[in-house]
């Protein structure tokens, strides 16, 4: 799934004339395929589920933490916003760490709630992400603003200041639904015990994923180049219809790799994804860093000379880049920086190193969630 995060999030630098949710109108065949597919399957989808993991992790922490759970959440989100912050301001201004942060501190007042009001709130949510924005469909066609790709340090640094602020007091609504469930679905330790649910988890996975599909060919057709694009009224619909199967989809990615785990063989693979997962934060972090070496306009300056294709690609070596250094960072038994880091904050102590691929446990899932058992990071 970070490999997911990284197709999300790189084209929406590409520079063109006219733009459509972060795509040049003009492709070539090759660029709609790969629209096509990344709309389908990726955009909308892949921060669900991380949405969905952080909760499940945060259930996990009020498991083995109850006596001082919020406290140790407000430490937690504090120590998010923070890193956010500092990442979206000189790195990535489309950050969503503090994001996180932010829905952890709402967040915390929710751990002990009762069962039914986790559901009932998931679904209010569920239903406010897809109210339509005045003026989507003009914003849809803005190509990346000077605090995606500042000309200088100075630009960098003014231009990005309210952005955060936008994306980190108005995020928190987008992800409050999957978090929500994975809250609900932690305390029943369904993801971690997928044979005790294998029937819930076959509906959620068949259902949400094609959920996901049918519901984002509307508006992927149109990215990709294969239908006009359409009124504002009807961008708005099928931008609405895009959001929602997107949270279903998400559900059903998660259910789907819990499935998947309790029947691979725990290989090499298997190991890698397993490292990077229990290192999500820093791999997370390390593809902005590509990003902002290869986009900005005063370093590289790539943005209008990639097209799609080439920058999906440049997603995929990215990740496979974090997936290396994980996995190097786990034969020698050390968290990522970022982890750790995470983890001091939190309790406030120094931690032992890291056992090798630490938190996957005999009977629990072989393919790791995207994020350490005790980290609930995105």
């Amino acid at each position: 799934m970070l490999l997911c995060i990284a197709l999300a999030n790189s084209h929406y630098f590409l520079d063109a004339p006219e733009v459509l949710g972060g795509y040049p109108l003009d492709k070539s065949p090759l660029d709609q395929a790969v629209t096509w597919v990344i709309s389908t399957f990726v955009d909308g989808r892949a921060f669900p589920l991380f949405g969905l993991l952080f909760g499940y992790g945060v259930a996990q922490v009020v498991r083995r933490n109850r006596d001082r759970t919020r406290r140790l959440l407000y430490r937690r989100a504090l120590t998010l916003i923070a890193i956010g912050w500092v990442h979206a301001i000189f790195l990535y201004v489309g950050d969503i760490v503090a994001a996180y942060g932010m829905l952890l501190v709402i967040g915390a007042w929710t751990v002990f709630w009762r069962d039914r009001w986790l559901l009932v709130w998931a679904a209010i949510f569920f239903v406010l992400t897809a109210l339509p924005s005045a003026g989507a469909l003009e914003t849809a066609m803005e190509g990346p603003s000077t605090a995606e790709l500042p000309p200088d340090i100075g630009t960098m640094l003014v231009d990005r200041l309210p952005v955060q602020l936008f994306v980190m007091f108005l995020g928190p609504i987008g992800f409050a639904c999957p978090f929500l469930l994975g809250l609900w679905a932690g305390r029943r330790r369904i993801l971690e015990r997928p044979t005790e649910h294998r029937r819930f988890l076959r509906v959620v996975a068949i259902g949400g994923i094609a959920a996901g599909v049918l519901g984002a060919q509307p508006l992927a057709l149109v990215l990709a180049g294969f239908e006009p694009v359409p009124s504002e009224s009807d961008f708005n619909f099928v931008s609405a219809l895009h959001v929602l199967s997107g949270t279903l989809a998400g559900a059903g990615y998660a259910a789907a790799i819990a499935l998947l785990s309790s029947r691979v063989r725990r290989g090499r693979v298997i190991r890698a994804l397993a490292a990077t997962g229990q290192r999500s934060l820093t791999a997370y972090l390390s593809q902005s860093l590509v990003w902002a070496t290869v986009f900005t306009p005063f370093l590289l300056g790539l943005a209008d000379d990639l097209s799609i294709a080439a920058t999906a690609l440049l997603a995929t070596l990215t990740w496979l880049a974090t997936v290396v250094l994980c996995t190097t960072l786990a034969k020698h038994a050390k968290r990522g920086p970022f982890e750790t880091l995470l983890r001091r904050a939190t309790y406030g102590r120094r931690d032992g190193p890291a056992r090798p691929h630490e938190g996957v446990r005999a009977g629990a899932p072989r393919l790791a969630p995207a994020a350490h058992v005790d980290d609930p990071a995105p």
